[in-house]
């Protein structure tokens, strides 16, 4: 099966960028279904594409390109007609999820694949309320889909090998990093990495022994830095895994192991502390700081993702 047209439902932030992901690709015509369209429909992966072409990323011809493979509706039946792959990207609520396979189902082909693109919700139980769960596979693409390589593709309890495979496949074509995600766990693989490091990192200030501003530094400028080039288990290779025993017998029995959420964490959410938004969390941000760093985030990806390609 061939992936020509592709379908994303949901024209938010996460929907813009995955329309420029697979409008990247020359063979595959992309169409962005939104319940009410805006004015001007592709401001927002046209800011996207502006971002790259100032650092040097992108040209305005490969820019217009991109542009000129998306269509943009809100006729939920033309979206889906001859749609080879469709991906569904709403709020991460799992009845509205369920309740949008479900409705879509009967407007696309039997072999038309559906994703749905979450960062921690079953897929198996996404496509409870559709007929051909063999079809549905999990696809968690990561904030900024147009710059983070990683997709997860993950199989559900009822998901076909050949559709994990088709879907592990065209990603690789248009030049993302998808990873095969076997087992339908809670936070299939990054997400469960990335908390159990944050639940350490939100340990280690609720305890006194550093404040965040110095957790986040010590991740940064040291392991972090790795990361990139050498994975977790590959530096328990290169360190020894004889080594790598003995450290792990000192420290686990000391680290953070709570099974709730921080309670530092929910203390700040219960006063409104909610971050970059509310110019306060764990640290305080002005709108320009937090304005910078978002900016500084999307630079550093397009110079350090270059090297991947």
């Amino acid at each position: 099966m061939g992936i020509n047209k592709v379908t994303i439902l949901g024209a938010g932030l996460m929907g813009n960028g995955l329309a420029q992901v697979f409008a990247k690709d020359p063979d595959t015509k992309v169409f962005i279904r939104s319940r009410k369209l805006r004015p001007n429909p592709a401001s927002g992966v046209r800011s996207n594409l502006d971002i790259l072409i100032e650092n040097s990323a992108l040209s305005e011809a490969e820019a217009g390109n991109i542009l000129s493979r998306i269509s943009f509706t809100d006729d939920l039946e033309e979206a889906l007609k001859d749609a080879d792959f469709v991906v569904e990207s709403v709020v991460e609520e799992m009845e509205i999820k369920q309740d949008l396979l479900r409705d879509i189902e009967p407007l696309v082909r039997e072999d038309t694949i559906l994703a749905t693109n979450t960062s921690v919700m079953s897929i198996t139980q996404v496509a409870q309320k559709t007929q051909k769960k063999d079809r549905v596979v999990g696809t968690h693409f990561w904030n900024p889909p147009y710059l983070i390589p990683l997709v997860e593709v993950i199989k559900g309890e009822e998901t076909s090998l050949e559709v994990l495979d088709l879907t592990y496949d065209y990603l690789k074509k248009i030049g993302k990093k998808p990873v095969k995600c076997l087992k339908d766990v809670q936070g299939f693989i990054a997400n469960r990495l990335q908390h159990a490091i944050w639940r350490e990192a939100l340990y280690l200030v609720e305890a006194g022994i550093a404040d965040a501003a110095t957790v986040d530094e010590s991740l940064k400028y040291g392991p972090g830095l790795r990361w990139p080039h050498l994975g977790i288990l590959e530096n328990v290779d290169m360190v020894g895994t004889d080594l790598s025993l003995n450290i792990q017998r000192g420290v686990l029995p000391y680290l953070a192991d709570n099974k709730e959420p921080s309670p530092l964490l929910e203390k700040l959410v219960a006063e409104g502390k909610i971050g970059f938004k509310t110019g306060e969390g764990y640290q305080k941000w002005t709108p320009e700081e937090a304005d910078a760093r978002n900016r500084a985030l999307r630079e550093y990806l397009i110079r350090v993702t270059k090297d991947l390609k």
